[in-house]
């Protein structure tokens, strides 16, 4: 076996990366953000593994969302800040589905680049090279912005860099006071459709005034007025991780700074690949896409190679199956890693497995198909007598029409009329926040359930 280095990435098989026509420009740059500040931190990474870990035991949650690819011109603070704050709604809604902690992880600065179906795409007869994120081409269809350009990996690190900078003071400046981020989220259930939800929240409300009354309170409990918050994203574009990977100076170990958590995607994970080898060596949480098309044997190898040590919180198994498909894929999954006796985190990405084509045209996913997923995830780790340690959606604070369904009951028709994303359709701010009630009542009975049986 090789030795691993932060460029032995580069002896593998690679795919879903773009090849630059200019390679002296490439390599100016990948040599500047070597010099540039690591985003990240390996304490923060650590701390993060550790949470993962805690939701692997079922002692902890994982909701992890955020945009499916950040855009270059759709970048503000506004945005920045209400994907932070459907987050903490969301957050508090599960915290008290579940009765553990929320693990926070945003898919946020630095999910600049997305895999793509096909190389190419034709428009009216005219083939060209496919959009493949902001950090390496253009959305426009046009030839020269379809070139990848590699100056774009230095406007992705700074706005990463902002992203992040902006994301920690919100964190600790007081915008995550509990009781502000509450008193957002009974706007939402004041809603007549969403009357079902008010009983949540209204015994979230009992909960905080009594904790009020027995003296914990923001000016007393400084975990009422902060949270903690990690950033994540598929690491496709090896040329920019790389360049952004250093060894901790406290473990000797290599940390990719470009986020907290980094995954492979479904597409991407060849167990001989590029992508594989370069996660394998840093010792950030890592994230692993399982499709339908992930095979007993390709897991094994995966897990040996991604967290030979067994690690817990090392190794995020993220199921993306479709609804109705679940419950043919998951079970032999389960069985392969109990069998190997690992330790991982398993979590439901309910968004990739239900993109359909509109009557309109567009692009979208139907909001009973993400909930139906998510319900056959909880419904199969409950079978198996495992545990559904988190969530993974796309997802966005803004008010736009990108997926059908929710109380808003957004319909065929409405998505023309806020239809922002550059790629893959994702949940508004309400559908974002429904959800969340609906997956705490399933952490609510699986609770139920398992007091039931422990008395039993």
């Amino acid at each position: 076996m090789s030795e691993w280095s932060k460029s032995s990435w580069r002896a593998k098989p690679r795919i879903q990366m773009p090849d630059y026509p200019d390679q002296e420009a490439l390599k100016a740059v990948e040599e500047q953000l070597s010099r540039f500040p690591l985003l990240v931190f390996a304490g923060e990474a650590r701390r993060l593994k550790k949470h993962l870990g805690a939701a692997g035991r079922g002692e902890a949650f994982l909701l992890q969302g955020g945009d499916c690819a950040e855009s270059f011109e759709q970048f503000s603070s506004d945005a920045i800040r209400d994907t932070f704050k459907v987050m903490l709604q969301m957050a508090i809604v599960l915290t008290h589905g579940a009765k553990v902690p929320v693990v926070k992880v945003g898919r946020m600065a630095g999910q600049f680049a997305k895999p793509r179906s096909a190389p190419t795409e034709t428009v009216d007869g005219v083939e060209l090279p496919s959009y493949r994120g902001d950090i390496i081409n253009e959305l426009d269809f046009t030839s020269n912005a379809r070139i990848p350009d590699p100056s774009k990996m230095m406007r992705a690190y700074t706005q990463a860099a902002a992203t992040l900078n902006l994301l920690r003071a919100f964190s600790t400046g007081g915008y995550a006071d509990v009781h502000q981020v509450h008193a957002w989220t009974l706007g939402f259930t004041e809603s007549e459709k969403a009357e079902r939800y008010r009983e949540i929240a209204t015994r979230i409300s009992d909960t905080l005034d009594f904790m009020s009354a027995a003296g914990v309170n923001a000016d007393t409990a400084h975990t009422l007025q902060t949270v903690e918050f990690y950033t994540s994203h598929e690491s496709l574009l090896l040329e920019y991780e790389e360049a952004l990977t250093r060894v901790d100076s406290t473990t000797g170990k290599w940390l990719a700074g470009s986020g907290h958590m980094i995954w492979i995607g479904d597409r991407t994970r060849q167990p001989d690949g590029a992508h594989v080898e370069f996660a394998s060596g840093v010792q950030n949480p890592i994230g692993l896409k399982a499709g339908p098309t992930m095979t007993s044997e390709d897991l094994k190898v995966l897990m040996a190679k991604l967290n030979p040590d067994n690690e817990e919180g090392r190794l995020t198994l993220i199921a993306r199956f479709g609804a109705g498909s679940v419950g043919e894929h998951l079970p032999r999954l389960i069985k392969t890693v109990r069998e190997e006796g690992a330790n991982v985190t398993w979590v439901c990405d309910p968004m990739h497995g239900n993109t359909i084509k509109s009557s309109s045209g567009y692009k979208t996913r139907p909001f009973e198909s993400v909930l139906r997923e998510v319900r056959e995830f909880f419904g199969v780790h409950s079978a198996e007598g495992t545990v559904p340690g988190g969530v993974h959606f796309e997802m966005t604070g803004q008010d736009v029409t990108e997926c059908t369904g929710g109380v808003r009951a957004v319909s065929d028709e409405d998505l023309s009329d806020r239809y922002h994303t550059a790629c893959d359709p994702r949940l508004n701010a309400s559908q974002s926040l429904e959800l969340a009630f609906l997956v705490a009542e399933e952490l609510s009975d699986r609770r139920a359930a398992h007091k039931d049986k422990i008395a039993g």
